[in-house]
């Protein structure tokens, strides 16, 4: 059961809201525009708050309901968190586009959601904060992210071990934006 959901998650992770959306509304492709990136923030950017908003959910969800059927299948905690990583794999690397994809803060948050809300709340509630402060999506996902590893480590440690794991993706992914954010180059908004 296992292995069936990881791969189905990986499946759906690949679906690309960003670019689905993009093509069916006529918008540029958002690999090729604006920060280069297939997700909520570069939507915002090149298409508007609609699209924005409807990818964050797509995103959101995405991560949330391989989880939940992974609970639902009374998997173990640590077997769901690794579906929820699968998932966020599949936006990283979509198989349907190329395998090139987002950077996982929204999918990630929704693989959040359905293993230990607290978690989610935590990083939402950073994130929307770091935003406001600095209006820098790159440095609010890069400082959210990691924020939720003590709180896992205390409150649900089976999560803590593929939670740690994606967060190393996450901000693997952010490279480009942590150069930028040194360099003093960094988008804002």
């Amino acid at each position: 059961m296992f292995w069936l959901l990881a791969t189905l998650a990986y499946l759906l992770g690949s679906l690309s809201f960003a670019i689905l959306l993009s093509r069916l509304t006529g918008k540029p492709d958002p690999r090729m525009s604006g920060s280069g990136n297939a997700g909520a923030t570069n939507m915002l950017r090149l298409a508007g708050k609609k699209l924005a908003v409807l990818t964050l959910i797509g995103d959101l969800f995405k991560g949330l309901l391989p989880v939940l059927i992974a609970g639902v299948a009374d998997l173990s905690l640590q077997e769901q968190a690794w579906i929820g990583v699968c998932a966020v794999l599949g936006h990283l690397f979509p198989l349907y586009f190329r395998f090139r994809g987002g950077k996982g803060v929204a999918t990630a948050a929704g693989m959040l959601l359905g293993l230990y809300p607290p978690a989610a709340l935590l990083a939402v509630c950073a994130w929307l904060l770091t935003f406001y402060l600095t209006r820098t999506s790159s440095l609010a996902a890069l400082i959210a992210t990691p924020l939720t590893l003590p709180l896992l480590a205390w409150q649900e440690p089976a999560a803590l071990l593929p939670m740690s794991a994606l967060t190393g993706l996450i901000v693997w992914r952010h490279r480009g934006n942590l150069r930028d954010l040194f360099a003093g180059r960094e988008r804002h908004f």
